[in-house]
C-alpha cells in the first residue's frame, strides 16, 4: 500500500520567519553590508575629507564674525581718545602740554566737540576717570555675556542661533550709543554692547572650527585670530573716514547687520550640536553636504552617532538613544574629576594672559606716528605670532608651545622692570614689552583651540565662556596694574606669565585627539588612552 502524504504549501509571508536572517538574504541574493556607526572625527577622515571646500567656505564665512567683534571692542580707542587743541584767537591762553593748567574759555578742541566723548562731554583733568570706567564696563559686560551665550550655545540656541542674537544685539546697542544723550546713556549702551559682544568670538570659533577633521582643527583653529586683527586694521580707515565718535559707531555697527542678512543665511548649524541635541537626521543630512561638496561620497549603511553609542549593537537601543537631548552646564563640567581641573587651570590661564596682553597693549611706548597709523601697526605686529604658533602647533603640539610662549613672554617682561627708563634703556625696555606681547599674542591665538579640545561637546561653549569670562576679568584689571608706574607693571605682567606657563604644565596634550560629545565618551575615551 503507498502512502501519499500531502504537500503543504505555505505562503511566502509564514515561511520566510523561519529562515534565519542571513539565509534569507542569502537565498533572495541580497547582500546589505552591516550598518556601520562612527563618531564624527572619524567619520570627517574616513568619508567627508577633514578641510575640504565645505569646511574652508564655512570657516571664512564665520570668522568674519570676528571683525565685527575687533570693529565693537576696539571703537573705543578712536571715539574715547583725546583730540588735538588749540588756543583760541585773542584769548590769555599758552600752549602747554597740560590743558588742566588753562583756563576755561581760553581754548578748544580741533574739530569741534564731536570729534570724540572726550570733548563732547569734558572728559579731562578731575573727570579722566570716566573714560578708564567706561573700559571697564565694556569688559565687565563682555564677562557676563560670555557665560550666559556660552551656556545658551550649548544648549537651546545652538551655535548658530546664539552667533545670529548677539550680532543682531551688537548692531542694536551700538546704533542707540551713537544717539546718546548723556555720559551715563553712553556707559549704559557700552556694557550692554559689551554683554553682546562677549558671545561674538566664543560662538563664532566653536562653530568655525567643529567641522573641521582632527589633524587640520589645530591650524584652522589658529587662523581665526587673523580676522581679529584685520578688524582691527579696518577699524583704523573706518575711523579715518568717519571722524566724529557719533558717526563711527554707525559706520561700526552696520556690517553686524550685513552680516546677519548677508552672511549667515550661508553658514550652516554646527553638526556636532544638532547630535547632542538627538537631531541624528539633521546632523547627518549635513556630514552628507560636507563629503557631496567636497567630492566626496558616505555610504547609505553609514551612520553618525555619540561616542558612547559607536559600539552599540541594539538597533533598538541606538535608536532610542539617538534621540535622546543631552544636556550640560558648567555645573557638570565642575561635577566631573576629568573636566573640574581642567576647567580650573584654564580659568587661571585665562586671566593670567589677558592681564600681561591687554597690560602691555596699555603700557608699551606709543609708535610716533598718528593714532590711525600706530593702531594698524599694532595690528599688523601680532599676525607674525599668529603665523608662527599655527606654524608650530601641530608639529610641538599644544602643551609644550602653550608653556613656551608664556616663559617667553614672562622672561622678556621680568627683563624690562630691571631697565631704566632713560636713554638707550628707554628703548631696550620698549623692546622687551613689544617681545612679551608677541609672544603672548602667540599665546592667544593657542589658548582657544587648546580649551576647545579639552572638553566635550555638552559643555564646550559654557567651558569656554568661563574662559572668556575669567580672560574679561584680566582686561577689566590690567589698566589698575599699568598705573602703578615704572617697572612694577613688567614684573607683574613677567610673573604671570611664569605662572600661566606652570598651569600649562598641568594640562593634558590634545595633539591629534578626539572632539568628545558627551561626557561619558570623554571619559570612555580618556580610560581607554
Amino acid at each position: 500500500m503507498t502512502t501519499h502524504t500531502p504537500s503543504l504549501s505555505l505562503p511566502d509571508d509564514l515561511r520566510s520567519p523561519l529562515i534565519p536572517p542571513d539565509d534569507k538574504n542569502r537565498l533572495d541574493g541580497h547582500h546589505e553590508p552591516p550598518v556601520e556607526r562612527l563618531c564624527i572625527d572619524v567619520m570627517l577622515r574616513k568619508y567627508c575629507g577633514e578641510f575640504g571646500y565645505w569646511q574652508f567656505k564655512h570657516f571664512v564665512l564665520t570668522s568674519m564674525a570676528w571683525a565685527l567683534e575687533a570693529f565693537h571692542t576696539m571703537v573705543m580707542i578712536f571715539a574715547d581718545r583725546e583730540p588735538d587743541w588749540s588756543c583760541k584767537p585773542g584769548s590769555e591762553c599758552v600752549v602747554t602740554s597740560d590743558v588742566c593748567a588753562l583756563q576755561p574759555g581760553t581754548w578748544r578742541w580741533d574739530g569741534g566737540s564731536g570729534m570724540s566723548t572726550v570733548a563732547e562731554w569734558g572728559l579731562v583733568c578731575g573727570q579722566k576717570y570716566k573714560v578708564g570706567l567706561v573700559q571697564s564696563l565694556f569688559f565687565g559686560g563682555c564677562m557676563i555675556g560670555a557665560g550666559i551665550f556660552g551656556h545658551l550655545s550649548d544648549s537651546k540656541l545652538g551655535r548658530k542661533g546664539s552667533l545670529t542674537v548677539v550680532c543682531i544685539l551688537n548692531a542694536l546697542f551700538g546704533l542707540l550709543t551713537s544717539l546718546s544723550p548723556n555720559y551715563l546713556t553712553y556707559v549704559l549702551l557700552r556694557l550692554l554692547t559689551g554683554f553682546s559682544t562677549g558671545g561674538v568670538g566664543l560662538c563664532a570659533f566653536v562653530l568655525a572650527t567643529e567641522p573641521v577633521g582632527p589633524s587640520k582643527r589645530g591650524i584652522a583653529g589658529m587662523s581665526t585670530f587673523y580676522f581679529f586683527s584685520s578688524g582691527i586694521a579696518l577699524l583704523s580707515g573706518i575711523a579715518y573716514v568717519f571722524q566724529t565718535w557719533r558717526s563711527l559707531y554707525i559706520a561700526s555697527s552696520v556690517p553686524s547687520i550685513l552680516f546677519v542678512f548677508l552672511i549667515l543665511p550661508f553658514i550652516s548649524e554646527s553638526p556636532r550640536w544638532y547630535l547632542i541635541r538627538g537631531q541624528t537626521d539633521n546632523a547627518m543630512s549635513i556630514m552628507r553636504a560636507i563629503a557631496a561638496t567636497n567630492g566626496r561620497c558616505i555610504p547609505e549603511n553609514v551612520y553618525v552617532a555619540r561616542d558612547e553609542e559607536v559600539k552599540d549593537n541594539d538597533q533598538k537601543s541606538f535608536e532610542a538613544r539617538s534621540k535622546e537631548v543631552i544636556t550640560g552646564s558648567v555645573v557638570d563640567a565642575l561635577k566631573s574629576p576629568l573636566t573640574r581641573i581642567r576647567l580650573i587651570l584654564v580659568v587661571g590661564i585665562n586671566f593670567t594672559c589677558s592681564v600681561v596682553y591687554y597690560g602691555l597693549s596699555l603700557n608699551v611706548v606709543n609708535l610716533e606716528t598718528n593714532l590711525y597709523v600706530s593702531v594698524l601697526v599694532n595690528a599688523v605686529a601680532e599676525m607674525p605670532a599668529f603665523f608662527l604658533t599655527a606654524v608650530l602647533i601641530d608639529r610641538f603640539g599644544r602643551k609644550p608651545l602653550g608653556v613656551g610662549t608664556q616663559w617667553f613672554s614672562g622672561i622678556f617682561c621680568i627683563a624690562g622692570s630691571f631697565m631704566g627708563n632713560e636713554g638707550a634703556w628707554k628703548v631696550i625696555r620698549m623692546l622687551c614689552g613689544v617681545l612679551g606681547i608677541f609672544g603672548m599674542a602667540g599665546t592667544y591665538n593657542l589658548l582657544f583651540i587648546y580649551a576647545m579640545e579639552l572638553f566635550p561637546t555638552v559643555v564646550r561653549n559654557a567651558a569656554l565662556g568661563c574662559a572668556t569670562q575669567a580672560a574679561q576679568l584680566g582686561a577689566i584689571l590690567a589698566p589698575f596694574v599699568v598705573v602703578m608706574g615704572g617697572g612694577i607693571p613688567f614684573l607683574v605682567f613677567g610673573v604671570c606669565g611664569i605662572v600661566g606657563g606652570l598651569l600649562t604644565f598641568y594640562l593634558p596634550e590634545t595633539l591629534n585627539k578626539p572632539l568628545y560629545d558627551t561626557m561619558d565618551g570623554m571619559a570612555d575615551g580618556e580610560n581607554e588612552a
